[in-house]
Formats: C-alpha cells, sequence, structure tokens
C-alpha cells in the first residue's frame, strides 16, 4: 500500500521547469484588453519610428545607394522620390522600433510560458535579432553589390546605366529584409529541436532536400534573375542550417 502511495506521489510529482511562476488567471477580456494596449503601443512605436527616420531619411538614401557605384539614379514621375522616402523611412522605422515592438510580444506571451520555456526565450530571441542585423549586413555587403555588378556589367557595352529611383529602392530592401529573415533558419531549427519536433540526426538525414530548397530559397527571395546573387543566397541559407544543427547538438538534442 505504502509503495503504491509512492508510485502515485511520483507520478503526481511535477517537475519545476514545467511550472508556470506566478501564474495568475485573467478572463479572456482582460487578455484582450492588454492585448489592444500592447498593440497600440507597438503602432506608436512605429509611427514615431517612421517619423524620425522621416527627417533623416537623405543619409539613409545616400548609405543605400553607395553599392550602385557609377549608376546615374532617375525620377520618372512626379513626387516619385517622395514616395521612396516615406518607403525607406517606413522600413527603417519598423526596423529601429523593432526592440519595443519585441518587448511586448515578450511581455505578454511571459505569463503563460513554463521556467522550461522561459529558459529558450532569452536566447530565441537574443539570437534572432542578432541573426536579422547579421542578415541585414551580409546581404547590404555582398548580395547588393554583386547582384548589381552583374546588372551594371552584363549591359555596359550596350546601355547607359540609368535607373529609376523607386525600382532601385524596392529592389535594395526586399533583398535586405528577405535575407535577414532567411537568416533566421538556426532559430527555427532550434525551436523545433527544443520542442522535440526534429532531432539532429533527422536534420542531417535531410541534407538533399535542404540544398533543393536552398536553391528554390536563392531564386524566390533575390529579386533579381542572376546566378550570382542567387548563389550566394543559397549558399548562406547552407551555411546556417549545418550551423544550426551544430547548435542542435550542443545543446543535446
Amino acid at each position: 500500500m505504502a509503495t503504491t502511495d509512492l508510485e502515485e506521489a511520483s507520478e503526481t510529482t511535477q517537475d519545476p521547469l514545467d511550472e508556470i511562476p506566478n501564474d495568475v488567471e485573467m478572463s479572456i477580456f482582460d487578455h484582450l484588453d492588454e492585448l489592444r494596449w500592447r498593440i497600440f503601443s507597438s503602432l506608436i512605436a512605429i509611427a514615431v519610428g517612421v517619423i524620425g527616420c522621416f527627417f533623416f531619411v537623405r543619409p539613409i538614401v545616400n548609405l543605400l545607394e553607395m553599392p550602385a557605384h557609377g549608376v546615374k539614379f532617375l525620377q520618372l514621375a512626379p513626387g516619385e522620390f517622395f514616395f521612396v522616402s516615406i518607403k525607406v523611412a517606413g522600413y527603417t522605422g519598423i526596423l529601429v522600433s523593432s526592440p519595443w515592438i519585441l518587448y511586448q510580444i515578450i511581455q505578454f506571451v511571459l505569463p503563460g510560458l513554463t521556467r522550461r520555456e522561459r529558459r529558450l526565450l532569452g536566447p530565441v530571441v537574443l539570437g534572432s535579432g542578432f541573426l536579422f542585423f547579421v542578415g541585414l549586413g551580409f546581404s547590404y555587403i555582398a548580395l547588393v553589390p554583386a547582384a548589381l555588378n552583374f546588372f551594371i556589367s552584363y549591359g555596359a557595352d550596350v546601355v547607359e546605366q540609368a535607373w529609376s529611383i523607386d525600382r532601385y529602392f524596392e529592389f535594395v530592401l526586399l533583398l535586405m529584409f528577405g535575407t535577414g529573415l532567411v537568416f533566421q533558419v538556426p532559430i527555427l531549427q532550434l525551436i523545433l529541436a527544443q520542442l522535440g519536433i526534429v532531432s539532429s540526426e533527422r536534420m542531417l538525414a535531410g541534407w538533399r532536400y535542404v540544398i533543393l530548397t536552398a536553391a528554390i530559397l536563392g531564386a524566390v527571395i533575390t529579386p533579381s534573375t542572376d546566378p550570382i546573387t542567387q548563389s550566394l543566397l543559397g549558399g548562406a541559407v547552407l551555411a546556417l542550417y549545418f550551423g544550426g544543427i551544430g547548435a542542435v547538438k550542443l545543446i543535446g538534442k
């Protein structure tokens, strides 16, 4: 009888890491009210960021134009540069306000997380932010110049390089932010491994499919069609994927 009681007690004993600290019951209306406030706070931060970046948009535009050496930019329609300025300020404002947005997301989901999940949250958020900015830097330093050099050299003896300012920034901004999102691959691997969905062995076993996926991503994510940019992005995806496998192995998964 005593043995049975001990077995039942051991079965009902919960791992402290699976407990939710400071668990407070909230009604659905309280959750919705908090969500509404955090969304409103995030939108205010984005608006402030966009407005602030709009006042400094010219230095930002000059910085983004630097990879296009020897190219003349044209305004092909009235007000085109003004709308380009709004677009650049919008992307940059979201980027500047992203730490506050992440903070609001963390504060909303944190009360419902166990101690085990909270241990994962910090490295995931910090790693995700770091890799996103690394992706932006990689795109600006490697991908954008490679793509532009390909296009400039390809038609240098036939056409004069005069580009639409709007189309240029659409190309650069999409490529940079797309690359930043692609650089989240190791974070996704760590989350899947920590949740017990995929192990490092299964990730490594699917390397053939990963190569195919990297080639497809290189073709889809890059706004250009040149093989150099697609190869660089595809190679970066492969390096990130195998690096993510190494990180998963380090945590014993």
